[in-house]
C-alpha cells in the first residue's frame, strides 16, 4: 500500500516536473558537448571520411559554450539570491515607503503610433473627418503637420522613447499662443476662449474615432507602475526585472515565511546583530576598505555602527505586529543617555511586571441545554455569563422544553488564565421569592490554545436535583494580543527565576522590537509571576534531564550565568516554541530538532533542497557583497524601467524606489556607490541615444560630488579610494556627454522637449565644471565651453540642413536660375532653424546671448560660402538676386545681436554695387524714356495725365519702392540712396515739365481767335500732367520728416517747385491771352456800330427802315451769344477734363479768376476808349449781355465775390448803367428789356 502522503507528494512532483527541468536545464546541458564527440567517435569509427575538423577548434567550441553556459547559471544564482533580498525587504520593510509626491509619467509614443497621428492630422487637413474648424485653426494645424510631426527629429525622439502625448499637445499650445495673440480682438469673444477651443479641436484630432469609454478589462502591471502598488505587485513586478518565475517565487515565499511578520523582524533583528559582528571584527583584524586618508578607517567603524544603530531605532519604531493597527510599541526608558541606541547591554533595557501589558478578547456562545427535566415544560429558563473580575451578562428567556439561545457575549480581559462561569437560571414562582432558582453551573479556564468549536460541558447542579446528566452547549473563543508570540503550559527550571520544576502557564510577549519576555502567570492575575527577558540568550534543543519529571521534549535557553530548562508535553509544541524563542532572541544559529521527523512535515522546504533553493535562503547577508549585488539590481531595474510603457527619462517607478531605498538602508549600501552606479547606467543609456532627464543627473552627480569632497549628503563622512576613481570617470563621461548633447541640442532636445531639459543641461555642465563642492566655476571658463560646443553646433546644423534641403548636387551642375532658388529656399530654411532656436531653445541659452549671437554668426557664415557661389554664377546685370537680400535682410535687421554683424556686412558688400548697378541703369532708362515718349506723345488723358507722365511716375515710384523695400540697413548708404533717388525724381519731373511746357506753346500757337475755338482735350491732358507733376513731386522728391537738411537740398528741391509753378502761370497767361483775343475780336466787330462813323448811320437808318415792314431781329444778340456760347462751352471743357482733387480745383480757379479779370479788363479798356462817346444802342445791348453772363457764368465756377467786383468791374458796370439811362430817356424802350438791373425775367 502506498504511503498517506505519497498521492499528494506525487502530484506535487507531477507539478513541478516540467518547472524543475527548466531550473536545472543549465546543469543538463553541460553533458552535451561531451555526448557530442561520443557520437562523432562513434560515426567516425563506423565510417570513413576524407576530413575532419581539427580538435583545438572543437575544443575552443565546446569550451565557448561552457563558458557562456557557467555565464549565464551564475547570473541566474546571482538573480535568486538578490530577489531573495528583494522579497524581505518588500515583505517586512522598516526604513523606507513609497513616495507620493513624484510627478506622474506620462505614456510614451511609439512609431506605430506616430503614424496613426499623422494619419489623422492628414485627415483633417483633407477634410475627411467631421470636426469643424476656422480658416485660422486649419492653417495652425497645417503649420503645426509640416513643422513638427513630419520632422525626423520628432521621429528620433519618439524612437528613443522620451516623447508622449503630453510633448505634443504642448508644442501645439505653444504654437498657438502666438497666433492666437495676434489675431484681432472680436468683441463678445475673448483670445482665452478661442485657444481652449482650439485645444479641444486639437484632442479631437489627436485621439480620432477612439472611443475613450473602452477600458480593458485589468490593467497590466506597466500601466498602474506609477502607484502606489501592494506586496503582491511588487512581487510580480521585480520577479520579471531579475527573470524570476513564478514558481520558484512561491517555492521562496513559503521558505522565507514572508507572511509571518515575526519571522521577517527576527531575521532583521540577525542580520543587524551580525552587521554589528562584522563591524568589531573589521575593527579587530584592522581590515578595511582603502579609504583616501588614513584617519577615516576609524570614522568607518563609527558609521557602520551608527548606521546599524538607526535601523535599529527604525525598527524599534514600528507597531509590534503588522496585523495590529491599536498595538504600538512601548517606549522603554533608557538608563543612558547616548547618541546611538546599544541594545547589546543587558542592564541597559530592565523590564518590570508592570511593562508586560496584556489584554485578550473573549466570545462566550450558549447554543442550548440538554438534560433539564426537573422543570416544567413551559417554565423560563435563561444562563448567566461571567468573566471572573468582570461584568456579568444574561441571555434571552427560553421555555424549559426547549432551552436553546445561540446568544455571544464578548469579554475583555487582562488575565492570560481567566476563569468563565455559566450559570443556568429558572425563573421563580413563589410569591416572596427574591431570587431566581439556580439549576447548575460550570467553570471553565478558557487559553487561546483550547478548542474553538462548540463542546458540551457537564454542569454541577445543586444537591438532591433531578438534573443529574445536565449539560450545556457552548464555545469559548479566547485571542491572543498580538504582543503575544507563543503561549501554553510548560515546565521549567532557572537559576535565578523559576527555581522549581513544576508547571506552569507561560506567554512569550514582546513588550518591543528588541525586547522579549517569557512571563509565567497564576489564574486570576493579570501580572505576571515571574518573567525573564530573553535579550542575550540561545534557545536550542535539549535531550531529557535526569531526575526531572513531568514533561517529554526538553529544550533550554541559556546564557552567560544563567540556564533555564523547559520540557513541554510533545515535540510539536516543542518545536513551536523554540521558533517562536529564537525568533524573540534573534540569534543567528538555528536550532535543529534532534530528530528527521521534520522533514517529512514540510513538503515546501523538501522541495526547496530539491530545486537548489536552499543556498539562497541560508546564504548570510552579512557576507554577500551586496555592492555588486545592488549594482545588478539597479541595473535590472532601470533596463525594465527604460521600456516599460512610460516615458520616465530615467526616473524610477514609486515602487522601485521605494524597494531600492529600503535595500539600501536595510544591507548597508552606501548612497554614493548607488549614485555612482545609478549615474553610470544613465550615462550609458544616454550616450546610445535614449532621453533622460538631466535633473535627475544632476541630483545623482551633485549627490557623489558632495560626498567625494568631504560635504556627507547623507551623514558618511568616509570616502573610498574606489569611490573617488569611480567619480572622477563618471565625471569625465558625463562632461563628454553633456557638451555632445550641447552641440547636438537641436537633437537632443527637439522643439524644446523634454521641456526645460536643455536648461538643466547646461545647469549641469556647470556643476561639473566645477573642480570641488563650494568653488564655483568662472563664468570664462563657462563661456568657453559653451562657445566651443556651440561652434561645432553651427557646423553640424548647416550640414544637416544642407543634407535635407539636398542641394549639393544642383549647386555644382545645375543652372544659374537654379542655384538661386536653391540657395533662397536653403536660406528660407536657415531662417527657420535660427527662429526655432529662438523660440525653443533661447531661453535656456540667456545667460550667453553673445554666444548665441556667435553660433547664428558661424551658422550663416557658412550659408554664405554657398550663397557666393550661387551669386557668381548668375549672368551680369541680373536683379533676380534682389528676393535673397530681402529675404535674408529682412530677417537680420531685425535681430538686434546679428543686425549689422559678419554676415549681414558681408551682405551688404556684395549687393551694393548691384543696387548702384540698378539704379544707374534705371536712371538712364527712365532718361530715355522721357525723350522718346515727349517725342511721340499724342497727349490723349491717361488716368492722371499723358502716357509718358504716367509712365515716368510709376517707374519712378516703383524704383523708390524697391530701394525703400530693401530696408537698407545701414544708414548712410540708405540715406545716399534716398537722396540720389529723389535728386534723380526732381530732375526727371524738370524734364517732363518743361516737355510739357513746350508742347503746350506749340499747340497754343495754332489755335484761332474767333468764338469757334474751343478748348482741345490735349490741352487738358497738358494741365493735368503739370497737376500730376506737382502733387508727385510732393511724394517723390520730398524727403522723410527729419531727413531734409542742408540748404543746397532745399534749394534744389525749391527749384522744382518753381518751375512747375511758372509753367503753370505761363499755360494759364497763354490760354487766357487766347480767350481775351477772342473776347476782342467781337468787341472789334461791335466798334463798328461807334458814333459819328458812317458805317454806324447806314445800319441803323437800315435797320429803322426795315423795322416798320417786317420783324428784324435784335442787333447784336447773335454776337453777344456767340461769345457766351464761347466761354460757356470752354468752362465745361475745362471742369470736364480737370481731376476734383484740391490742387485741380486751386489750379483751375486760377484760371479762371485770371480769365475773368482780363475779360472785364479788356471790356474796361473798350469802353476807355469811347468815354466821349455814346454807345450805339445794339453795342449797349451787346455788352450788357455779355457783362451780365460772364459775371454769373464764372461765379457759378466758385470765383470768389472779391474778385468778380472788383474795380474794373465797376467801371464797366457803372458806364453801363449810366448809358442805359441815357438810352431810356432818349429812346423809350429800345433795350428791348436788356438791362444791367438783375432780373430773373431776363434770357438765359
Amino acid at each position: 500500500m502506498l504511503d498517506p502522503s505519497s498521492s499528494e507528494e506525487e502530484s506535487g512532483d507531477e507539478v513541478l516536473e516540467q518547472e524543475r527541468r527548466d531550473v536545472l536545464l543549465a546543469g543538463s546541458q553541460r553533458s552535451l558537448p561531451a555526448q557530442g564527440r561520443d557520437s562523432r567517435n562513434e560515426r567516425r569509427s563506423g565510417t570513413a571520411r576524407p576530413a575532419s575538423p581539427s580538435p583545438a577548434v572543437i575544443s575552443e567550441k565546446e569550451k565557448e559554450d561552457q563558458d557562456r553556459l557557467q555565464r549565464e547559471e551564475d547570473e541566474r544564482r546571482t538573480r535568486l539570491q538578490i530577489y531573495v533580498f528583494v522579497l524581505r525587504c518588500i515583505a517586512y520593510p522598516f526604513n523606507a515607503k513609497q513616495p507620493t509626491d513624484m510627478s506622474r509619467r506620462q505614456q510614451k509614443l511609439n512609431r506605430q503610433q506616430l503614424l496613426t497621428i499623422k494619419e489623422r492630422f492628414q485627415a483633417f487637413l483633407s477634410g475627411e473627418t467631421q470636426i469643424v474648424a476656422d480658416e485660422a485653426f486649419c492653417n495652425a494645424i497645417r503649420s503645426y503637420f509640416e513643422v513638427f510631426l513630419k520632422s525626423d527629429r520628432v521621429a528620433r525622439l519618439v524612437q528613443s522613447g522620451g516623447c508622449s502625448a503630453n510633448d505634443f499637445r504642448e508644442v501645439f499650445k505653444k504654437n498657438i499662443e502666438k497666433r492666437v495673440r495676434s489675431l484681432p480682438e472680436i468683441d463678445g469673444l475673448s483670445k482665452e476662449t478661442v485657444l481652449s477651443s482650439w485645444i479641444a479641436k486639437f484632442d479631437a484630432i489627436y485621439r480620432g474615432e477612439e472611443d475613450l469609454r473602452k477600458q480593458l478589462p485589468r490593467m497590466h502591471l506597466n500601466a498602474v507602475s506609477e502607484l502606489i502598488l501592494s506586496k503582491e505587485q511588487l512581487y510580480e513586478m521585480f520577479q520579471h526585472i531579475l527573470g524570476v518565475k513564478k514558481f520558484e517565487h512561491q517555492l521562496l515565499y513559503n521558505a522565507c515565511q514572508l507572511d509571518n511578520a515575526d519571522e521577517q523582524a527576527a531575521q532583521i533583528r540577525r542580520e543587524l546583530d551580525g552587521r554589528l559582528q562584522l563591524a568589531d571584527q573589521m575593527a579587530k583584524e584592522r581590515k578595511y576598505p582603502k579609504f583616501v586618508a588614513k584617519e577615516m578607517e576609524i570614522l568607518y567603524i563609527e558609521e557602520l555602527k551608527s548606521s546599524v544603530n538607526l535601523l535599529m531605532a527604525n525598527l524599534e519604531s514600528l507597531p509590534v505586529s503588522k496585523g495590529g493597527s491599536e498595538f504600538k510599541l512601548q517606549k522603554l526608558k533608557r538608563s543612558q543617555n547616548s547618541s546611538f541606541l546599544d541594545i547589546g547591554d543587558e542592564n541597559d533595557t530592565q523590564l518590570s511586571k508592570s511593562d508586560v501589558v496584556l489584554s485578550f478578547t473573549l466570545e462566550i456562545v450558549i447554543i442550548e441545554v440538554q438534560g433539564l427535566r426537573s422543570v416544567a415544560p413551559n417554565r423560563i429558563v435563561y444562563c448567566t455569563m461571567e468573566v471572573e473580575g468582570g461584568e456579568k451578562l444574561q441571555t434571552d428567556q427560553a421555555e424549559a422544553s426547549r432551552p436553546q439561545w445561540g446568544t455571544q457575549g464578548d469579554f475583555t480581559t487582562t488575565h492570560p488564565l481567566p476563569v468563565v462561569k455559566v450559570k443556568l437560571f429558572t425563573e421563580s414562582t413563589g410569591v416572596l421569592a427574591l431570587e431566581d432558582k439556580e439549576l447548575g453551573k460550570v467553570v471553565l479556564y478558557p487559553t487561546p490554545n483550547s478548542p474553538k468549536s462548540p463542546e458540551l460541558h457537564k454542569m454541577i447542579v445543586p444537591k438532591n436535583s433531578q438534573d443529574s446528566e445536565l449539560r450545556i452547549k457552548l464555545a469559548v473563543r479566547m485571542d491572543k494580543p498580538p504582543n503575544t508570540k507563543h503561549c501554553g503550559y510548560l515546565y521549567a527550571l532557572g537559576q535565578k527565576v523559576w527555581k522549581r520544576w513544576k508547571r506552569r502557564y507561560f506567554v512569550l510577549v514582546q513588550v518591543s522590537q528588541y525586547t522579549f519576555a517569557m512571563c509565567s502567570y497564576r489564574e486570576k492575575k493579570s501580572e505576571p509571576q515571574e518573567l525573564m527577558q530573553l535579550e542575550g540568550y540561545t534557545v536550542d534543543y535539549t535531550d531529557p534531564q535526569p531526575g526531572l519529571t513531568g514533561g517529554r521534549a526538553f529544550f533550554n535557553a541559556v546564557k552567560e550565568g544563567d540556564t533555564v530548562v523547559f520540557a513541554s508535553d510533545d515535540d510539536q509544541d516543542r518545536n513551536i516554541w523554540v521558533q517562536a524563542m529564537c525568533r524573540a532572541t534573534g540569534q543567528s544559529y538555528k536550532p535543529v530538532a534532534p530528530t528527521l521527523a521534520q522533514k517529512h512535515n514540510f513538503k515546501d522546504s523538501e522541495r526547496t533542497q530539491k530545486l537548489g533553493m536552499d543556498e539562497f535562503i541560508a546564504a548570510d547577508p552579512c557576507k554577500c557583497m551586496h555592492t555588486a549585488l545592488f549594482q545588478v539590481l539597479q541595473k535590472q531595474t532601470l533596463q525594465h524601467r527604460m521600456n516599460d510603457s512610460f516615458s520616465c527619462l530615467g526616473w524610477f517607478s514609486p515602487g522601485q524606489v521605494f524597494v531600492l531605498d529600503e535595500y539600501c538602508a536595510r544591507y548597508g549600501v552606501r548612497g554614493c556607490h548607488r549614485h555612482l552606479c545609478y549615474l553610470k547606467e544613465l550615462t550609458e543609456y544616454a550616450e546610445n541615444s535614449a532621453v533622460i532627464d538631466p535633473t535627475l543627473l544632476h541630483y545623482s552627480f551633485a549627490f557623489c560630488a558632495s560626498h567625494v569632497h568631504g560635504n556627507r549628503p547623507d551623514g558618511i563622512g568616509t570616502v573610498t579610494t574606489e569611490e573617488k576613481e569611480q567619480f572622477e570617470d563618471i565625471k569625465s563621461r558625463l562632461l563628454s556627454l553633456l557638451e555632445n548633447q550641447i552641440v547636438h541640442f537641436r537633437y537632443c532636445f527637439p522643439f524644446g522637449r523634454p521641456e526645460g531639459a536643455l536648461k538643466a543641461t547646461l545647469s549641469l555642465l556647470e556643476r561639473v565644471l566645477m573642480k570641488d563642492i563650494s568653488t564655483p566655476v568662472l563664468p570664462d571658463d563657462m563661456k568657453k565651453v559653451i562657445r566651443k560646443c556651440l561652434e561645432k553646433a553651427a557646423l553640424i546644423n548647416y550640414s544637416r540642413l544642407t543634407e535635407y534641403a539636398k542641394i549639393e548636387d544642383t549647386m555644382n551642375q545645375a543652372a544659374p536660375a537654379k542655384k538661386l532658388e536653391d540657395v533662397m529656399r536653403l536660406g528660407e530654411l536657415c531662417i527657420e532653424v535660427l527662429q526655432q532656436n529662438e523660440e525653443h531653445h533661447s531661453e535656456a541659452f540667456a545667460w550667453w546671448p553673445e554666444i548665441m549671437a556667435e553660433h547664428a554668426e558661424i551658422f550663416w557664415s557658412l550659408y554664405a560660402v554657398d550663397m557666393d557661389a550661387s551669386l557668381e554664377a548668375q549672368p551680369q546685370d541680373s536683379w533676380d538676386s534682389f528676393p535673397l537680400f530681402q529675404l535674408l535682410n529682412n530677417y537680420l535687421r531685425n535681430d538686434t545681436l546679428l543686425c549689422n554683424g559678419k554676415f549681414h556686412k558681408h551682405l551688404q558688400d556684395y549687393f551694393i554695387p548691384l543696387v548702384i548697378r540698378y539704379i544707374d541703369l534705371m536712371e538712364s532708362s527712365i532718361a530715355q524714356s522721357i525723350h522718346r515718349g515727349f517725342e511721340q506723345e499724342t497727349w490723349q488723358p491717361v488716368n492722371n495725365g499723358s502716357t509718358t507722365s504716367e509712365d515716368l511716375f510709376w517707374k519712378l515710384d516703383a524704383l523708390q519702392m524697391f530701394v525703400c523695400d530693401l530696408h537698407w540697413p545701414e544708414p548712410e548708404f540708405a540715406q545716399h540712396l534716398e537722396q540720389r533717388l529723389k535728386l534723380m525724381a526732381s530732375d526727371m519731373v524738370e524734364a517732363s515739365v518743361k516737355r510739357t511746357r513746350i508742347a503746350f506753346d506749340a499747340k497754343m500757337q495754332k489755335a484761332n481767335k474767333s468764338t469757334d475755338y474751343r478748348i482741345s482735350p490735349s490741352v487738358c491732358t497738358m494741365f493735368n500732367v503739370l497737376m500730376d507733376a506737382k502733387k508727385q513731386c510732393t511724394k517723390l522728391c520730398v524727403l522723410d520728416a527729419g531727413q531734409e537738411f542742408g540748404k543746397q537740398w532745399q534749394q534744389y528741391h525749391s527749384k522744382t517747385d518753381d518751375l512747375i509753378e511758372e509753367a503753370f502761370k505761363e499755360m494759364i497767361s497763354l490760354l487766357v491771352s487766347k480767350f481775351v483775343a477772342v473776347l476782342e475780336g467781337v468787341l472789334a466787330k461791335l466798334s463798328r456800330y461807334d458814333e459819328g462813323t458812317l458805317f454806324s448811320s447806314i445800319l441803323s437808318f437800315t435797320v429803322k427802315a426795315a423795322a416798320k415792314y417786317v420783324d428784324v431781329p435784335n442787333p447784336g444778340m447773335d454776337l453777344a451769344d456767340t461769345y457766351i456760347t464761347f466761354v460757356r462751352q470752354n468752362q465745361d471743357i475745362l471742369r470736364d477734363k480737370k481731376r476734383m482733387d484740391d490742387l485741380s480745383s486751386v489750379m483751375y480757379l486760377r484760371l479762371f479768376e485770371q480769365w475773368y479779370t482780363s475779360s472785364m479788363k479788356a471790356i474796361c479798356v473798350w469802353l476807355t476808349d469811347r468815354l466821349d462817346l455814346q454807345l450805339h444802342m445794339y453795342q449797349l445791348k451787346t455788352l450788357i449781355r455779355i457783362v451780365k453772363k460772364s459775371y454769373r457764368d464764372f461765379r457759378l465756377q466758385s470765383v470768389l465775390e472779391g474778385t468778380l467786383n472788383n474795380k474794373t468791374y465797376e467801371t464797366v458796370y457803372n458806364r453801363l448803367t449810366v448809358e442805359e439811362a441815357t438810352v431810356s430817356v432818349t429812346n423809350g424802350s429800345d433795350l428791348q428789356g436788356i438791362s444791367m438791373r438783375d432780373s430773373d425775367e431776363e434770357e438765359g
